[in-house]
């Protein structure tokens, strides 16, 4: 999942979102962050692991071509974020821009973030990136900032034009691993590990 999944199932599972979010941003032992970032880290590490390990996730990997193995995992959670902001309404109660600015908030205000998140959240508000996922050029930005960033770009010639063409079976996928993900998320809540809490 990406950013904004993150931050939706944080919220219906009533955990942290600034936490949950954190988890693409800690690395190492949960153990090592400070308390109030603990259970959001595990949860958003047990939805990674169960999204990664389900039959849905694995079969729309292999919809990719094959060049864009290596940056697939991370398209489809791109393509997941753009079918949540876009269908917003079914998913959660309050408007999708409502919840961001909230969520901006909750991330400007937490003072245990790590490192490298602390310093682009003003940048995630200032160019609203959870709310932009809701436009196909949202997506498409999303893409170039994670490109921009990896020592071997090239993995991600063709991904905006893959993503476009497989935007019925990502829109599938979602629809049937989705509200898993989100049943999941309130039971681990409830069950989180007591050292995490």
């Amino acid at each position: 999942m990406n950013f904004l999944a993150h931050l939706h199932l944080a919220d219906i599972s009533g955990t942290s979102l600034a936490a949950n979010l954190a988890g693409d941003f800690a690395k190492g032992p949960v153990e090592r962050f400070p308390k109030a970032l603990q259970q959001g880290l595990w949860l958003h590490r047990q939805i990674d692991k169960i999204t990664d390990e389900h039959e849905i996730f694995k079969e729309m990997l292999g919809k990719f071509p094959k060049h864009l193995s290596r940056a697939a995992p991370i398209l489809i959670d791109l393509g997941f974020d753009h079918r949540l902001a876009r269908d917003w309404e079914e998913y959660h109660h309050q408007p999708l821009a409502e919840f961001c600015r909230s969520a901006y908030s909750q991330l400007l205000d937490c003072q245990e973030l790590p490192e490298k998140l602390a310093a682009i959240a003003p940048k995630m508000q200032a160019e609203d990136w959870f709310g932009s996922y809701a436009h196909r050029q949202g997506i498409n930005a999303a893409i170039n900032g994670v490109r921009s960033r990896l020592s071997h770009p090239e993995i991600f010639n063709g991904a905006e034009q893959a993503i476009e063409e497989l935007d019925i079976e990502l829109e599938i996928a979602f629809r049937t691993l989705y509200p898993q993900l989100m049943a999941y998320a309130r039971r681990l809540a409830r069950t989180t590990p007591e050292q995490y809490l």
